[in-house]
């Protein structure tokens, strides 16, 4: 079957594109190989020269990838310029930083000189979703290749534009052939080329469901893997908190990429002394938030990047109001072309429903009133999920309560999570597990080869 890019603001269909049969991905894989065994031994000046000239193409580019990155999931056109920046800036950052992370390390030992010297693993699997297309990608492929390994995309089914165009994108900055291949597959074909001798790791960004299934298969064939899955993360507002910097905030938050990320804030557990004040001005701001064409500038919120996925929210949320929660603002679908779903406010959320159990992915909001912090923060782990959480606060005691209490793999005070290229980036329990960017990295797809001389 086709792959089709579908405008989920207007219902349109952009384009098709074939789906690769096994003959193709044969060639692609043994293209992929033979590519690794010369870019394993290019330098890391060779490897930084095309580097910076892909990114000097997004730079150079910026308004036609932002296009086509609303076009296919809907993004407001501003935050698809911002992602089409971010990534430049990160292609800059390893290319920039690469050899230096890599450096071989001296250890003392009773040798008379060893240590750890890292060497690329070979071609890396990136199963990827269409929430971030072009940022998901190209936070594991700036540090994949730098390491000198070569990357094959399997990409999300309904962003086929954006995989074609990454694909593209690294041949025209100079990257010899295979170093980077986009797969237009199904699902089904992923297990094989994962049990492929030509595939080293897998890194997946994607559901807990996918997680589970490649990482089962990942395991059988001893492949290294890294995930980075659902969240349903914690914004507490602590009794220190400022309301009117901490509001504005939760309300971006919330509803940045049209509420579909997997660090948005999606709980909001308040403390009592504050609740009142928050909960009014979050759901009028909220409410005010201008839902429409996501590429007029003065649209907030776009749509939802199908008709599946809005009906999933929805349900959930009509779920939680069939068991005694209450929308403050939101709480129906919108009528008409386009799958849009108004910004949402819940409160008095039963733990038993959908709403307050399972992933939130859309602008809905659920707020819930605690006595104090040290209740926030035990309402904050009950998920099984720990991917982000964030703390706003002005007392540092309250602050630091947090970052030792909040189970989670990254806990911002004061500021929306985020991911940046100089910190790392991964969650805990069903979120996943290994770390994107920084040191860590990429030193997630090298091997770490000890050295000893006698």
């Amino acid at each position: 079957m086709p792959f089709v890019a579908v405008n989920p603001a207007t219902e349109e269909v952009l384009d098709e594109y074939p789906a690769h049969g096994p003959a193709e991905i044969e060639a692609a894989l043994s293209t992929s190989a033979k590519a690794f065994e010369q870019w394993r031994h290019t330098s890391f000046a060779e490897r930084s020269v095309v580097m910076n000239r892909a990114a000097e193409l997004l730079e150079g580019e910026v308004p036609v990838i932002a296009q086509l990155l609303t076009s296919e999931m809907g993004k407001t056109f501003a935050a698809a310029k911002g992602e089409v920046a971010k990534c430049a800036m990160t292609m800059r950052y390893y290319a920039e930083h690469a050899e230096e992370l890599l450096a071989e390390e001296v250890i003392t030992s009773p040798a008379s000189r060893s240590g750890v010297r890292y060497e690329p693993l070979g071609a890396v699997l990136a199963v990827m979703p269409w929430n971030f297309p072009l940022w998901q990608v190209i936070r594991f492929a700036a540090p994949s290749l730098m390491a000198g390994n070569v990357g094959v995309l399997k990409h999300s089914a309904n962003v086929p534009g954006t995989a074609d165009f990454l694909e593209q994108l690294f041949r025209r900055a100079g990257f010899m052939d295979g170093v980077f291949t986009n797969l237009f597959v199904e699902h089904d074909a992923i297990a094989k080329i994962i049990a492929d001798e030509r595939i080293a790791a897998v890194t997946l960004t994607g559901s807990e469901r996918a997680g589970r299934s490649i990482g089962a298969v990942a395991g059988q064939n001893l492949k290294k893997c890294v995930m980075e899955l659902g969240g349903s993360d914690a914004f507490i507002v602590a009794s220190s908190a400022d309301l009117s910097h901490t509001v504005p905030l939760a309300v971006t938050a919330r509803i940045q990429n049209n509420g579909q990320s997997c660090i948005a804030a999606k709980r909001f557990i308040v403390v009592a002394s504050k609740a009142d004040e928050f909960i009014s001005s979050f759901v009028e701001q909220m409410g005010a938030a201008a839902v429409g064409d996501p590429m007029d500038s003065a649209t907030t919120v776009g749509p939802l990047v199908s008709s599946a996925q809005r009906d999933l929210l929805d349900a959930q949320v009509q779920d939680g109001l069939a068991k005694g929660a209450t929308a403050r603002t939101g709480g129906q679908k919108m009528e008409g072309t386009g799958f849009y779903y108004p910004p949402t406010v819940l409160t008095d959320v039963p733990s038993n429903s959908r709403a307050g159990s399972e992933e939130l992915f859309g602008p809905v909001a659920v707020v819930r009133v605690v006595s104090n912090l040290e209740e926030a923060i035990t309402v904050a782990n009950e998920t099984p999920w720990g991917l982000g959480g964030s703390i706003w606060a002005s007392d540092d005691n309250e602050i630091e309560q947090a970052f030792s209490g909040i189970a989670a793999g990254m806990v911002y005070a004061n500021a929306i999570v985020a991911s940046s290229p100089e910190l790392p980036f991964g969650g805990i329990k069903n979120s996943g597990y290994g770390r994107e960017l920084s040191s860590q990295g990429i030193h997630e797809f090298v091997n770490a080869k000890t050295f000893f001389v006698a």
